[in-house]
């Protein structure tokens, strides 16, 4: 579920007008980009082209940004995907143009985007795929990978992350709420070859909180989304989100992980125990002094080094949503720590 409570976009237009208020000075129209060390972003990705970092995040076609260091950023003042195809409206009732939560990689001469097609707090939901030779485009339309709908799947189809396994195959993971992170394996044209399968819950089944769901009466409290799979060593490792994000200086989210010799899975938590039963090792929280809380991660290998980025509600910004950038050390076990 995305950032589109209005208390929560009032205060992320409160913080920008504060942080860029020289940019803000400019004329209004044309729109045009403007440089940045603190980029306002909701569920961040990367990748890294022709010596640009792209970042691309939600919103309208996708936002995004471009820099050469990852330190200052040039946000760009138009949609990063200008068209958004018809089937998505057709496929999603109430779905526009606001695109949550996209993915990239690079597989066989092509860069490979999925993008979530959703409204708040309901499964009916799709993901999209999009292919381009370069990252500036242009983008073809290759439909839909994977769609849910109400009252037929119990798994949403948003937050999309592709993994390449060590044969070279093409898998995603996916999901939110409802019956938790799904995986799947895909075909060469990056469509789905197998039947999605939980590999994460927030609670195991029959251990749900009682809790009620403060974000969506639909969603229903497994409050888990946003998976990303990297491969370190000999294990690939699952990061998932725990609890609610996009409420602001009021969200709790925070980040979680498992890890598998196998991609399929089962994923294991510090303690051995698996996160389709609810396990996971918390690694990332609020501080309460830089922000309120922090999820929605993506892990790279950059510059010779793994990174780890997602968004932060800032403490001391009304609960803006901001980048956040930590490096990862790994410990003599095999497990993510972040610095």
């Amino acid at each position: 579920m995305k950032l589109n409570n209005p208390l929560v976009l009032l205060a992320a237009l409160l913080a920008l007008h504060t942080t860029f208020a020289t940019a803000q000075r400019r004329p209004r129209a044309p729109r045009q980009a403007f440089k940045t060390d603190t980029a306002m972003v909701h569920d961040p990705v990367m990748a890294y082209e022709d010596g640009q970092y792209y970042l691309l995040s939600t919103g309208m076609g996708i936002s995004w940004a471009t820099s050469a260091d990852r330190k200052t950023w040039t946000v760009q003042p138009t949609p990063f995907l200008k068209d958004i195809p018809d089937w998505t409206r057709d496929s999603v009732p109430g779905f526009r143009s606001h695109v949550w939560a996209p993915d990239i990689i690079r597989k066989d001469g092509l860069w490979w985007l999925a993008y979530s097609c959703s409204t708040f707090g309901k499964n009916t939901s799709a993901i999209g795929l999009m292919a381009s030779e370069k990252l500036s485009g242009p983008w073809r339309d290759c439909g839909p990978i994977v769609c849910s709908k109400d009252k037929r799947n119990d798994w949403n189809a948003i937050d999309p992350n592709f993994i390449i396994d060590d044969e070279g195959t093409p898998w995603m993971t996916w999901g939110s709420f409802w019956d938790g992170i799904q995986l799947a394996r895909l075909d060469h044209t990056m469509h789905l070859a197998t039947t999605p399968k939980t590999i994460a819950r927030r609670y195991a089944r029959g251990q749900e909180t009682k809790e009620p769901n403060p974000t969506s009466q639909f969603a229903g409290p497994n409050a888990i989304e946003a998976p990303f799979i990297f491969r370190h060593g000999d294990y690939y490792y699952l990061f998932v989100s725990w609890d609610y994000c996009c409420r602001g200086a009021k969200s709790n989210y925070r980040v979680a992980v498992g890890r598998s010799r196998q991609v399929a899975g089962p994923y294991l938590d510090r303690s051995g125990c698996d996160m389709v039963k609810g396990g996971g090792t918390v690694i990332l929280e609020g501080d309460k002094q830089q922000y309120e809380a922090a999820g929605h991660c993506a892990v790279y290998h950059f510059d010779g080094k793994d990174i780890f980025i997602c968004h932060g509600y800032s403490a001391t910004m009304n609960g803006a949503a901001l980048l956040v950038q930590r490096d990862i050390k790994w410990t003599a076990d095999g497990w993510p720590e972040l610095h």
